[in-house]
């Protein structure tokens, strides 16, 4: 077995963490998170285990009958929010990469590469919502900018509102 086992009363919580001290109070989260009823098989964990505010960092938390769209990343702004639809599996096409690249152009995720020109998580071309929210901000980005120079070299405005900032 090239996994640390931790069992629990609902699921067992699967370590992949050999070598890798992991704090007990991560562990003890983790025991937490899998006494869920409606965790699926089981919680699998990650070299980069540590605790979070939400739920661990490094796990993977599969469920069966629920969604935890923000299990992680709490502590740091980022998660997602889930919505109901009435969309079926059957009202969606058979290839969804089409659906999935219309999305990440309309609703800008976050870094991509580093810091480099071309961000796709970036927005290319900012909507008007977006240069009127940044114009309410730019006045304190100048400021903070004088004080803080190498904030200069960031991409803020192409990030703003985007799935990474909430």
């Amino acid at each position: 077995m090239n996994y640390e086992l931790l069992t629990t009363e609902n699921a067992p919580v699967k370590m992949w963490t050999k070598g890798v001290p992991v704090e007990a109070d991560a562990r003890q989260q983790l025991i937490n998170t899998a006494k869920m009823p409606f965790i699926f098989k089981h919680i699998a964990v990650m070299p980069d285990v540590h605790l979070g505010k939400g739920s661990t960092i490094g796990s993977v938390i599969p469920t069966k009958g629920a969604i935890i769209p923000a299990a992680v990343g709490v502590d740091i702004g980022c998660g997602m929010n889930a919505l109901r639809t009435a969309l079926t599996a059957e009202d969606l096409p058979e290839n969804l990469a089409e659906l999935r690249q219309a999305i990440e152009t309309a609703v800008p995720h976050g870094r991509t590469t580093g810091r480099c020109k071309r961000d796709k998580g970036a927005w290319e071309n900012p909507p008007v919502n977006v240069d009127a929210k940044w114009a309410e901000l730019e006045a304190g980005y100048q400021w903070l900018t004088q004080k803080y120079p190498r904030f200069l070299n960031t991409n803020n405005y192409k990030h703003l509102g985007n799935a990474g900032n909430r």
